[in-house]
C-alpha cells in the first residue's frame, strides 16, 4: 500500500485508529551501548510517519501523546514501537516530528538531483548511498573524482534548484512506464502501484521516500568532498538545505573560537597550529631525552647509596614505559626488588616489577591486584596497567615485607 506519508510528504498531522498492538521488543543503542526496549508494536489504519527503507531513516512523531521510537515496514504494513500500549479500533491523532522529517526530506532530494547529474554530466553511476545524521554519501562508481569535475557538479546541480524545477510524484501500475526510470529493483513484498519520482527533464527514478515538491525547497546543497570507496568506487559526501545552514553556523564559531586562541586571523590558522605542533614535537624530543637523563641519574643515586636496602621504589607523576625501563635496566635486578609507577599518586597509571625472576614471577599477579590493574610478566619483568595507584605504600610495604 501507500502510506499517507507518502501521497502528502508535507502532512504534519492525521486522524486514524489503531488496527492492532501487540506486544514487542526494539534493540537500540545508546550512548555506545547496546540494549532492549520493551514496548509494543502498533498497527495504523494509514500512517503518515514514514517506515525505514530506500536508504532514508525512519519518521518520528506521535500517536496521541504516545512517542513513537521506530516505524518499520512489514510487507505492506508500517509498524510504529511505542512503549505504551494503545486500545485497537481507537481514533488517534499522528503527529509528525517535521523538523526531522524535512530534513531526511531535503537529503534524499537532495541525492536524487546530485545522482542524476552526477550520471549526466560525468557518466558515473550511483551504487548506493547513506543518508547520515551529520552528513550524507553517494557511492559513484568511478575510481576518482577531479576537483574540476565536483565544482561544475556542484554549480549544475544549485541551477537547477535556483531554477524552481518541480518534483512531482507520481503512481503507476506495472509494469507500464518502469522500464523507462532509473531503478535497482522493486523489494520481493512490494505490491500495488509503483511510485515515481520524477525531476522534470532531469530523472525519473522508482523511490518509496519522502521528498520535497520543489527543487527550490533545497535551498542549497554543498559538496564537501571525496574520499576513496571500496572496490574502485568514490564516496562523494554532501550537505543539503538546513544542514548547510547549520554547518556554516558552526563552521563560523570554530572559526572565531580559533582566532581567540591562536590571536591570529582564518587566513593566518593553518600556519599558526603548523607552527604550534612543531614547537610541541621539539618540546616532547627535549622532554623525553631529560626524563631518558633523570632516569639515569635516579638509578645512579641508588647504586650510589652505601645504606640502600634490597627493595628500590620510586613514583613519577610524568614518564612513560621507556622511563622506568631505563632506570630497571641501569640497576642490577639480581639483587634488587625494583617497583616503580607514574601517572597520577591517586588515579591510574602505569607500574613496572623487576628483580629475580622467581620473585618477581611470585609477587608480580599480588601487586597486580592491588593495584587494580592489567599486566604480564616474564624473565623478571612484570609490567602493565593500574587502574589505580592509591595503594602504592601498601604494595611497596608488601614488597619490603617479602622483598
Amino acid at each position: 500500500m501507500a502510506f499517507q506519508c507518502q501521497r502528502d510528504c508535507y502532512m504534519k498531522e492525521f486522524v486514524t485508529s489503531v488496527v492492532s498492538c501487540c506486544p514487542a521488543e526494539l534493540k537500540q543503542e545508546v550512548n555506545g551501548k547496546k540494549e532492549t526496549l520493551k514496548g509494543f508494536n502498533v498497527q495504523l489504519q494509514d500512517t503518515i510517519l514514514f517506515p525505514e527503507g530506500g536508504g532514508q531513516p525512519d519518521d518520528h512523531g506521535l500517536i496521541g501523546d504516545v512517542p513513537v521510537l521506530r516505524v518499520t515496514r512489514q510487507g505492506a504494513e508500517a509498524v510504529h514501537f511505542v512503549r505504551s500500549p494503545l486500545e485497537v479500533g481507537q481514533e488517534v491523532q499522528v503527529k509528525l516530528d517535521w523538523e526531522r522529517r524535512f530534513d531526511h526530506m531535503q537529503q534524499h532530494s537532495g541525492q536524487h538531483l546530485i545522482t542524476a547529474l552526477a550520471d549526466a554530466m560525468c557518466g558515473y553511476k550511483t551504487t548506493s548511498w547513506e543518508l547520515g545524521r551529520q552528513r550524507s554519501t553517494i557511492e559513484l562508481d568511478t575510481p576518482c573524482v577531479k576537483p574540476s569535475q565536483l565544482q561544475a557538479l556542484e554549480e549544475a546541480v544549485n541551477e537547477k534548484i535556483r531554477a524552481h524545477v518541480p518534483f512531482p510524484i507520481v503512481y503507476v501500475e506495472r509494469p507500464v512506464f518502469v522500464n523507462q526510470v532509473r531503478s535497482r529493483g522493486l523489494p520481493d513484498d512490494h505490491a500495488g502501484p509503483i511510485r515515481i519520482i520524477d525531476i522534470e527533464g532531469i530523472d525519473a527514478n522508482m523511490c518509496c521516500g519522502t521528498h520535497i515538491s520543489n527543487l527550490s525547497h533545497l535551498q542549497v546543497i554543498k559538496l564537501l568532498g571525496t574520499e576513496k570507496g571500496k572496490k574502485n568506487k568514490t564516496n562523494l559526501i554532501f550537505l543539503a538545505g538546513n544542514r548547510v545552514l547549520k554547518y556554516a553556523e558552526k563552521s563560523y564559531s570554530t572559526e572565531r573560537s580559533l582566532v581567540s586562541l591562536l590571536k591570529t586571523g582564518p587566513d593566518d590558522h593553518v600556519e599558526a597550529v603548523d607552527k604550534l605542533q612543531k614547537s610541541v614535537k621539539l618540546l616532547q624530543k627535549t622532554n623525553l631525552s631529560l626524563l631518558r637523563d633523570m632516569a639515569v641519574l635516579i638509578a645512579q643515586s641508588f647504586k650510589n647509596d652505601p645504606q640502600r636496602g634490597k627493595v628500590f621504589s620510586f613514583h613519577k607523576k610524568e614518564g612513560d614505559n621507556e622511563f622506568m625501563n631505563i632506570i630497571a635496566n641501569e640497576i642490577n635486578t639480581e639483587e634488587t626488588l625494583v617497583f616503580l609507577t607514574v601517572g597520577e599518586e591517586k588515579g591510574p597509571g602505569l607500574f613496572l616489577l623487576a628483580g629475580p625472576s622467581g620473585l618477581v614471577a611470585q609477587l608480580g599477579p599480588r601487586v597486580l591486584e592491588m593495584l587494580q590493574g592489567k599486566g604480564a610478566g616474564k624473565n623478571g619483568r612484570f609490567q602493565g596497567k593500574a587502574n589505580s595507584l592509591a595503594q602504592r605504600e601498601e604494595v611497596q610495604a608488601f614488597l619490603q615485607d617479602n622483598g
